[in-house]
């Protein structure tokens, strides 16, 4: 033991698993005297309470023992690798168990005869092995963390801009923010139940709230007549569809551009009754159904100072007797399948009493 063999950094422990006594006080000196803590375990059954109890950075086990081998000691820790690495030690006849050994997931291995040094080359490098591929895994989680939150914080930016538009519009308009916001929560939820992508959740929850934004090209007089409209002022309040869709027209951020599809299609009918191109069935965008119905819901649900909000059963009713002509089967069934979790996002996100209304 003349050549200096550098120890690893830390205060290592180590578990010496073997069936015979000599052997395993002989692997003790050697590892203590190089400084390592050690702990002995004289079969697999044993070891595994040493982890239970104890933490080690790495079991040194010999393969050959009589009940459980060192390979079912690998195959039951496998999952702590490389939280605890393993280095096997074994017989000239023992190699090709060895390396199912490392196939399994153990670090290394080292033939009988030994000597200390190899045992200590051999844990040393483990040890090595196992601090990178650790920091490796730490650093990983810390990029996906970071990710996370990136993605957090551009999801927040996007649906910022949304609600910054339709604050230009809502103004204008007898409809409340929080109206607007619901909307996006509802085509959110819709999107979760037909079993979308986060990424495409995320956009609609941003995009679904954009459908109105083209009444800011609607007259005062139109948009807050407290009235019945007149021919003409329809045809003006109607194309506040193809108004929104080229506000947001020819953008390269995904969910203006579905937006854009929303607000020229939120008012067409399943039948091919609604406008602005009376659109028929699947020819409507997905994204345009699904604001559709929500948008129906909520402004039936919701208080406004010209209307009170209709009972829930009302609401339900008006919206199955539009089921193949209004709205997309497939969709009423399953929004009218999941009420509660629509219900629940009205309830946690009730409109704000405007000082004007307060005094009705």
């Amino acid at each position: 033991m003349g050549d200096n063999i550098q120890v690893v950094p830390t205060e290592a422990s180590i578990l010496v698993v073997d069936d015979l006594a000599i052997v395993r006080l002989s692997l003790q000196r050697i590892l203590a005297k190089a400084g390592y803590r050690v702990r002995l375990a004289e079969d697999v059954r044993g070891a595994l309470e040493v982890l239970d109890e104890d933490s080690i950075d790495l079991i040194l086990c010999d393969i050959q023992m009589p009940g459980a081998s060192g390979l079912d000691l690998v195959k039951a820790i496998r999952r702590r690798i490389p939280d605890t690495s393993v280095v096997m030690v074994s017989s000239l006849e023992d190699t090709e168990t060895a390396i199912e050994c490392l196939q399994q997931g153990a670090f290394g291995f080292v033939l009988k005869p030994y000597q200390p040094r190899e045992i200590l080359v051999q844990v040393n490098g483990a040890l090595r092995r196992r601090m990178l591929e650790i920091a490796f895994r730490d650093r990983e989680a810390e990029l996906a963390r970071k990710v996370r939150e990136q993605t957090v914080e551009i999801r927040d930016s996007r649906e910022e801009i949304a609600f910054r538009l339709i604050a230009a519009s809502e103004h204008r308009d007898n409809e409340t923010g929080m109206h607007v916001r619901r909307i996006g929560l509802y085509a959110a939820e819709m999107g979760r139940l037909m079993g979308w992508g986060q990424e495409q959740v995320d956009t609609i929850r941003a995009a679904a709230p954009l459908h109105d934004i083209g009444k800011i090209g609607v007259p005062d007089a139109v948009l807050q007549k407290p009235g019945a409209l007149t021919d003409e002022e329809w045809v003006l309040m109607k194309r506040h569809t193809s108004m929104g869709a080229a506000i947001l027209k020819g953008s390269t951020v995904p969910f203006i551009q579905m937006g854009a599809r929303i607000a020229m299609g939120h008012h067409e009918k399943w039948d091919g009754s609604g406008y602005p191109k009376g659109l028929r069935g699947e020819a409507i965008p997905l994204e345009a159904r699904i604001t559709a119905l929500v948008d129906v819901y909520d402004a039936l649900s919701a208080r406004r100072h010209y209307k009170p909000a209709w009972p829930e059963d009302k609401v339900v009713e008006l919206i199955r007797q539009g089921i193949g002509s209004h709205f997309d089967p497939q969709l009423s069934d399953l929004f009218l399948a999941h009420l509660d979790a629509f219900r629940a996002i009205l309830a946690a996100h009730p409109d704000e009493i405007r000082s004007e209304e307060a005094d009705v």
